[in-house]
């Protein structure tokens, strides 16, 4: 809802991208599901919609780019070893750089390996429209961060960078839970000479144990009837009441669009419901 209104508002595009690149998850007939619920809700794209199951052949070149630029190194160290890893600023485990100077004895041995770029030592920041000044030292707050994964399937942010770019993206409206990866994104965009949209994030909606709604966390599904579900999002977002009821879905869409307030939201990362 907050980068529908969002680009409407300021009558640019809004484009849908099915974010697949994590192939093995996907579910079929799951992108039907959600194109369905996007066109009852009164969500009108522009274009074709984009799948990222479909775009390898991208993801490879900026990855080869990467590494013609000696950012990029295998790691074959696994999950259960990094698991003890140190906790950093920012909350994330920060990789201690065990392969970042080769792989050394019995570890040569081992068949299946992740892409790492290597994370500068300078500082990433950037201004986020809602939450203000950001920033980041990656190599101490993240460390160098995977952009292929160990099965072969890319990273969501190197997948994400490079569609960004691809479809001319200008402005990025996206859920709190990103913040954090974005100064990630942003350097990825710079080595590979890629320009750098606009940021504003939302706060997520979470249950009463703080975690994000979702089918995983047993959330409940959509309602059929649009209205209600649009005017709760709307209601979450702390915009502008709006007109209770409104008769149609494009009315409320009409209504919302022109009364659409970013500096209304919430001041806080996360929100129960």
């Amino acid at each position: 809802m907050a980068s529908y209104a969002d680009a409407r508002a300021a009558q640019g595009q809004w484009l849908v991208r099915i974010e697949d690149v994590d192939e093995p998850r996907a579910r079929a007939g799951a992108t039907d599901m959600i194109l369905g619920a996007l066109e009852r809700l009164g969500f009108e794209w522009d274009g074709e919609v984009w799948h990222q199951s479909a775009r390898r052949d991208a993801y490879e070149a900026a990855l080869a780019q990467l590494g013609a630029q000696g950012l990029t190194y295998r790691c074959v160290c696994t999950r259960r070893e990094l698991a003890a890893g140190a906790i950093g600023r920012i909350g994330e485990r920060v990789y201690p750089g065990v392969c970042r100077d080769g792989i050394a004895g019995a570890r040569v041995l081992r068949r299946h390996a992740a892409v790492r770029v290597r994370a500068p030592s300078t500082t990433i920041g950037f201004v986020d429209r809602h939450y203000g000044c950001q920033w980041q030292q990656l190599a101490q707050d993240v460390g160098d961060f995977v952009v292929r994964r160990s099965d072969g399937f890319f990273a969501y942010q190197l997948a994400v960078v490079v569609d960004d770019a691809a479809q001319g993206i200008t402005g990025v409206v996206r859920g709190a839970d990103l913040l954090a990866s974005t100064p990630r994104q942003i350097f990825l965009q710079r080595a590979l000479g890629l320009s750098t949209p606009r940021y504003l994030h939302v706060p997520i909606a979470v249950d009463a144990h703080g975690a994000k709604l979702s089918k995983a966390t047993g959330a409940s599904a959509l309602p059929e009837a649009p209205l209600p579900a649009l005017q709760a999002a709307w209601r979450f977002l702390d915009q502008p009441a709006a007109p209770d009821p409104a008769a149609s879905v494009r009315e409320f869409w009409s209504w919302a669009i022109a009364n659409w307030r970013p500096a209304r939201l919430p001041r806080v990362t996360s929100r129960r419901v």
